[in-house]
């Protein structure tokens, strides 16, 4: 029988600015392999809000997808988010990056009233309702506020963004690099992670203290 613990990974493109953090992202698979763990990739197939060029932080005149872009990151071992199955998972970690406000809800724009992606919500849910651990970096934590409401998160100490989150219902507390707010009703795992002007050696920490407390779960 494998006793590994299976997460699986919702990826929201590839690129700070317009997907998935790709040091975040990274670095929680290098965390979960190392602590004896396997992981799958997901990503909604659908159209990046819109494509940001990295060196000047200019939008770029092309359309892109986040699945196909979080493939990049996942080397093409990535599934379609709408063939989530809850039941084939221990845990669900959401790396951060602004396509997880971008694209996989709308927080970058609308804040609390943001819409979420219909595939995101539901694979959420269903892990949260079965039991099933959370683990969330950076802005992502905004997301699982949006969709569970009352629940105990940190993105580190942006007055604003923790804010928009207590309007959500959810609890805000502030953290430092590397640290983790851990909700123990929920299961939810949290770390600031890049929403702190942090090191890349500080993201594998708040990378690994999450998947560390999770796997202990």
């Amino acid at each position: 029988m494998n006793s590994k613990k299976k997460f699986a990974v919702v990826l929201a493109g590839s690129g700070v600015y317009d997907g998935s953090e790709i040091h975040e992202a990274t670095l929680a698979l290098y965390a979960i392999s190392k602590n004896g763990g396997e992981y799958e990739m997901f990503a909604p197939n659908i159209d990046q809000y819109h494509v940001i060029n990295h060196i000047t932080g200019e939008e770029m005149a092309e359309k892109r997808n986040v699945l196909v872009e979080a493939a990049r990151i996942a080397r093409g071992n990535i599934k379609d988010l709408k063939e989530f199955e809850a039941s084939n998972y221990d845990a669900i970690l959401f790396p951060g990056g602004f396509g997880v406000a971008k694209n996989l809800c709308t927080f970058a724009f609308k804040g609390p009233d943001c819409d979420v992606n219909p595939e995101v919500e539901t694979a959420l849910k269903a892990m949260h309702e079965a039991g099933k651990p959370i683990g969330a970096l950076c802005i992502a934590p905004a997301l699982i506020a949006k969709i569970l409401g009352k629940v105990e998160v940190t993105i580190g100490q942006d007055a604003g963004t923790a804010e928009a989150i207590t309007s959500l219902g959810a609890t805000h507390i502030n953290t430092g690099h590397g640290e983790i707010v851990f909700d123990k009703e929920n299961k939810i795992v949290t770390t600031p992670c890049y929403m702190l002007d942090a090191t890349i050696a500080q993201i594998g920490e708040g990378a690994e203290n999450v998947v560390k407390t999770i796997m202990a779960l």
